[in-house]
């Protein structure tokens, strides 16, 4: 059973330094494949020599992806949030500002109750 995990952590390790071979901006196509190649013909080998050399910029590039996709998702929500129309005034609303005209004496109290069920009976 031992065996069957760090086989697997293996695979997720070698995985994740293929990924970030691919997702380095820095380099070039010929350092891509040349690290490519390394890891693919002498894996055990090419994943030491690859943490061992790039590992800290491999950490690095991974919270700058993760700022960026923060980043990205605040200003998605940000925009979507500025698009959506504004709700109109709820029933409760319009009941307070009605009940506070009425107590202002802007309003008789026939006026109210005129008001007040045409709000209450409107859907």
């Amino acid at each position: 059973m031992m065996w069957f995990f760090l086989w697997i952590m293996w695979f997720m390790l070698l995985f994740r330094v293929i990924g970030d071979i691919f997702r380095d901006d820095g380099l070039g196509g010929w350092g891509k494949a040349g690290w490519t190649l390394f890891v693919c013909v002498l894996p055990f080998l090419g994943v030491l020599v690859y943490l061992i050399a790039r590992g800290r910029g491999m950490g690095e590039r991974a919270m700058r992806r993760a700022e960026a996709q923060e980043q990205a998702f605040r200003s998605y929500v940000q925009r979507a949030a500025a698009d959506t129309p504004a709700a109109g005034p709820t029933r409760a609303d319009e009941l307070a500002k009605l009940a506070s005209l009425h107590d202002h004496g802007d309003l008789s109290d026939a006026e109210y109750e005129s008001a007040k069920s045409k709000v209450l009976t409107s859907v």
